[in-house]
């Protein structure tokens, strides 16, 4: 398994996640204690994956309880009541996680680091097991004190 990213590399997921969030979720996100990500989550989850192509390669990961999934689509959709994650408000969220990672494929060419991504994929359920070749960083994002979400970043530098 290859080396997680260098920790100085994580600045541009966390700061375009939560100027992305604010702006277009109007939920201001907090960053928790990030550690060692293990793809495996027993509960129900809604998890988009977006690649990294480039001088970074990789996948990132967006997890996100089925009820904060929702509530995000709502805000995303005017406020929208969202009872269920359906093929509109599941595209909501991927759109979301296009301009996360957008924002950041943009953060890292100011760094001289050029990077592409690829469509997002999302998956719903419980009992999600995933596996990458490179080492998982979980970071949480909290809101109101609590994680809301969690950005897994399975991505490593080529030289």
């Amino acid at each position: 398994m290859k080396p997680a990213i260098d920790v100085n590399y994580i600045n541009p997921f966390l700061k375009s996640s939560m100027s992305i969030f604010e702006n277009m979720v109007q939920v201001k996100l907090g960053i928790g204690k990030p550690g060692v990500g293990v793809l495996n989550f027993e509960n129900d989850m809604f998890v988009i994956q977006v690649g990294l192509t480039g001088q970074m390669k990789g996948q990132v990961f967006l997890v996100i309880p089925i009820e904060n999934a929702k509530k995000i689509a709502s805000n995303m959709m005017c406020g929208m009541l969202v009872e269920e994650l359906d093929e509109i408000s599941r595209s909501a969220l991927g759109e979301l996680s296009n301009m996360i990672m957008g924002n950041t494929a943009t953060l890292f060419s100011n760094q001289d680091i050029i990077v592409d991504i690829t469509p997002p994929l999302s998956m719903l359920g419980s009992k999600l097991f995933m596996q990458s070749d490179t080492q998982s960083i979980q970071v949480p994002m909290l809101f109101d004190g609590k994680e809301f979400l969690s950005i897994y970043i399975c991505v490593s530098k080529n030289v």
